[in-house]
C-alpha cells in the first residue's frame, strides 16, 4: 500500500506493544499494525514467535504520510525509544524476537536507514556500537487481534504500567511538537 502520499516502514525494536502505543500518536502516521517480520515461517503465531525458532522479530508496520514525517524523522523516533546497542533483548524482553531491525522497502529507505545509523553513532548518543538489523522486507504478518491496540485496551496491566507507560511519558514529553494530540504530552 504505497503510494505517493503513503509509505510503510517495518521496524523491530523490542516488544511491539511499545513501540504500537508510541508510533500510533505520531502526525502523518495512518496505520500501525503489530505482527511479525523477519523470518522463514508463513503466517507463525505469537506462541512460534517467543520460542525465538521461527526467525521472526515483533515489529510494527507503519503507514505514514511522507509529506507529514518522514522516514528519517520516524527513525528518530525509532531510535530514541528503544536501545539500538543490546543484542536480541530489550530491557528484560531477551531473545531474537526482540531484536532491533529496519526490514526496508526500498533503496532509499536502506540509505536513510544507514545514514540515520551512521550519523547516531557519530553522535555518540548511545554507550555501544549499534547491533541493528538493517534487511530487505521480505514479509509481513500481522499479529493476532488481541495484540493491536494493545496498550489503548490494556493500560492498567502490570506489563504496560512499568514498561509502556512510562516510555510513552517520555517519548510524549520529546515529541510534544510531533504528536496528534498535543494534549496527550502531559498524560501517561
Amino acid at each position: 500500500m504505497e503510494s505517493s502520499n503513503q509509505e510503510i516502514a517495518t521496524l523491530a525494536g523490542g516488544c511491539f506493544w511499545c513501540l504500537e502505543a508510541i508510533f500510533k500518536e505520531l502526525q502523518g502516521v495512518t496505520q500501525v499494525v503489530s505482527g511479525y517480520s523477519g523470518g522463514d515461517t508463513p503466517n507463525p503465531s505469537y506462541q512460534q514467535v517467543c520460542t525465538g525458532a521461527t526467525g521472526h522479530a515483533e515489529v510494527v508496520q507503519i503507514t505514514f504520510n511522507p509529506t507529514i514525517i518522514s522516514f528519517k524523522a520516524t527513525l528518530e523516533v525509532f531510535f530514541s525509544i528503544h536501545d539500538p546497542t543490546t543484542l536480541n533483548r530489550q530491557g528484560h524482553d531477551v531473545g531474537t524476537q526482540y531484536r532491533s531491525a529496519i526490514f526496508f522497502a526500498n533503496p532509499d529507505q536502506k540509505n536513510t536507514a544507514l545514514e540515520v545509523v551512521r550519523d547516531l553513532e557519530k553522535a555518540g548518543i548511545w554507550n555501544g556500537p549499534f547491533v541493528t538489523e538493517i534487511s530487505p522486507f521480505v514479509a509481513f504478518y500481522p499479529g493476532e487481534e488481541y495484540h493491536q491496540n494493545y496498550y489503548d485496551q490494556n493500560s492498567d496491566q502490570p506489563y504496560c504500567q512499568v514498561v509502556i507507560t512510562p516510555k510513552l511519558a517520555k517519548f510524549r514529553k520529546a515529541y510534544i511538537s510531533r504528536l496528534k494530540d498535543k494534549s496527550t504530552a502531559t498524560k501517561a
